[in-house]
This record gives structure tokens, sequence and C-alpha cells, in this order.
């Protein structure tokens, strides 16, 4: 089950969950049947959200309040805060189950640990504000740029600067793709795309209005929004627009996106309030996605992240196992009664002949064989 944060600038998380009409889950590949139930709304901070982030077991939001908001999402509760940075929280991204880095106005980027929630390292990124980071898949890289015009590479093993790249302009997102081979960033309208190999621009993408949000759907696909209705989704490699959709009645605030049961769901988030859920067909991506559902948040949404509630899915996915595997067992038990049929009467007579062996015999035959031994021997 996928549960949707869009945060609001009311200061509150609001927690909606996407749900099967009437609670079946007969055929969870077709999609058709979600509704969007709300689960929870918290007061998380005096000021409104501008970051959020998830991994398998947390939820941690930032604020122009400069707090770091942490929730538990196994327990269900509000877990505490992380009040490092002095400025607004700008960026929010966690690497696997042990790290969190966080980015913010006062041009720190923050390593944490999330078994104790430490600050491991605190490092001077930016002369001025931090704007968006993004970690390698590998873990061992991350990029970040930042408001004095620069694009960072930071070894995170040793926690200091690897490279700094001169911009023209400020950019204000970056992302790694998924195979950790690209990335991208983002100034106003444009997005560069660059090869890990060669650090170079292979190619750009230009829009018509500022870019909001960029989510990599593919290693080669990239879903854009921003500061109108469209969702737009783009070859890295031709820079081709492959198809293009209306997706609200206002500018789009965040994408997100998640793979379920083989279906890629991509989710959006509005200022007009509304979250929606969409299936994508990468088969058939020059079509338009369709839509799941869609809720109300009636807040305006300024970010949002999916947490998968992955208990749930591996108990799915562990049930269909158990149902697998008891086909087989009862397969091969099939299997061996038809065999034990076959069996032919030489191969009973041999088993019979072994049996008759006992452990006496065994025992008596053993020394006889080494006394036969010695006695070549000294002969």
């Amino acid at each position: 089950m996928a549960h949707c944060l869009g945060e609001g600038d009311g200061c509150q998380v609001e927690g909606v969950s996407p749900a099967c009409s009437g609670g079946k889950r007969e055929n969870p590949p077709s999609l058709s049947s979600w509704t969007v139930v709300p689960v929870f709304t918290h007061h998380a901070h005096s000021a409104s959200l501008s970051a959020v982030a998830v991994n398998n077991r947390y939820v941690v939001t930032g604020s122009r309040d400069e707090t770091i908001q942490i929730y538990d999402m196994k327990k269900k509760i509000e877990h505490g805060a992380l009040l490092q940075h002095n400025g607004t929280i700008t960026c929010l991204e966690f690497y696997g189950t042990a790290h969190l880095l966080s980015g913010a106005e006062d041009g720190l980027i923050c390593i944490w640990n999330t078994k104790r929630w430490e600050c491991l390292k605190s490092i001077k990124a930016h002369k001025g504000h931090v704007t968006s980071l993004s970690i390698h898949p590998s873990g061992k890289l991350a990029l970040s740029v930042g408001t004095d015009k620069t694009l960072r590479t930071w070894n995170l093993v040793e926690g200091r600067s690897a490279f700094i790249k001169n911009l023209k302009q400020n950019a204000h997102i970056i992302k790694w793709s998924p195979d950790g081979e690209r990335y991208v960033t983002v100034i106003t309208n444009k997005v560069d795309i660059y090869k890990l190999d060669t650090a170079s621009i292979t190619g750009t993408i230009t829009t018509e209005k500022r870019i909001s949000s960029l989510r990599f759907i593919t290693d080669s696909i990239l879903a854009i929004a921003g500061d109108d209705e469209i969702i737009r989704f783009y070859s890295c490699d031709s820079q081709k627009c492959l198809c293009e959709f209306k997706a609200h009645e206002n500018r789009i605030k965040d994408i997100y996106s998640f793979e379920r049961e083989g279906q890629h769901v991509i989710v959006t988030a509005s200022s007009d309030g509304y979250i929606k859920m969409w299936n994508l067909d990468l088969n058939k991506i020059k079509d338009v996605p369709s839509l799941l559902c869609e809720v109300n948040t009636k807040a305006r949404l300024t970010c949002l992240a999916v947490w998968l509630d992955q208990a749930s899915e591996m108990k799915e996915n562990s049930d269909k196992a158990a149902t697998l595997s008891q086909a087989n067992e009862d397969e091969k038990s099939s299997i061996v009664r038809k065999n034990k049929v076959r069996r032919t009467d030489k191969s009973d007579k041999t088993a019979k002949k072994k049996r008759e062996i006992t452990p006496e015999k065994q025992k008596l035959e053993a020394p006889l064989q080494k006394k036969k031994k010695k006695q070549n021997s000294s002969s």
C-alpha cells in the first residue's frame, strides 16, 4: 500500500492512503478501483514546509522554521526534531536505511546517522544557499548546487569536496539517474543532461515555463513539471518530448513515482490542492497515463513524497511465495510417487540386498578386511 505525503503551506503534514474500493484487492495489476482515504493530519512546523524525504521506516520534513521533523511510520508516531541548521531547509535525501543528507539556506550540508539521529558531519557546502542535492546510487558521491552558481561533487566516504564546477546561472534542482550514469541540473526552464564519465553536457531540454519538479522514470526517461498544468515525458538521449498531458488545474509543485506489482505509478501534487495518481504504461510511453485516483487536500501543496508500506508488501509477497512453494511441493511429491511406482524389479532387488546387510555383519567385515591386508603385507 502506498501512503502519499503532501506537504501544505498550512504547516502541516497531510497523509492520504490509496486503497482499493471496498477493500478488495482481487486484481491489483489493473489498479482501476483505487480510492484515496485520509490517514492523518499533523501540525508539524511553525512555518510552511519546504522539503520532504522518505525511507523504508521514516518520513522527514523540512520547513522555513529551520527544523527537520522525523516521523516513525511503522509506529505512526512523531519521533523528534533535528536542529542543526540556521535557515530554511531546502533539500532532504535518504541514502538507504542508515543515512540522511540535509541542505539549507545557511549553506550547510549535514550528514545524519538515522540509527541514533546524530549529525556525523556538517559541511560548509556553498557560499550562498544550498538549493538542491542528490546522492549517487553507490552512496560514495553526492552532488549539490547553490546560489553561488556552483555545482559541487562531494566524496561522501571522506566527507570532503571532490570537484567544483562553475555554472553561468544558479541551478535549483540536481538529480542523479537511477543507474548513476548521468545527472541533470535545472536552471529556471532549462534541463542540462551530463554524462558521469565526461562531466560534460550531452543535451539540453528547454520548456516554456519554469520547472518546479523533475523525476527520472527510467534511466533515460524524465518526467518534468513546472509552473503550468502540464506534465511532460522526455527522452534523455534524444531530448524529444515523448508525451504531454494536462494533469491539474493549477501549477504542479512536485512529482513522485514508484513501481508496484509491475505497474509504474506517477503521483503529482498541485497548488490547486489535489494529489493525483496516474498509471503509466512504459511500453506505451506516448499514450497519456490513466488517472487512478485523486484527493482534494484543501491545502496549497508545496512538496510531496510516497512512503511504501514494505511490511505489508513483503507479507503479500511471502504469501504468494508460500502458495507457489506449496504448489511446487505438491508437484514434487506427485513426481516422487510416480517414480516409486515405475521402479524396476532389479532396483527393488538391489535395495533388498542392501537392506540384508545388518550392522553386525558390517562390523565383522571391517576387521576381516584389515586382517587380510595385514597378511598380504607380511607375505
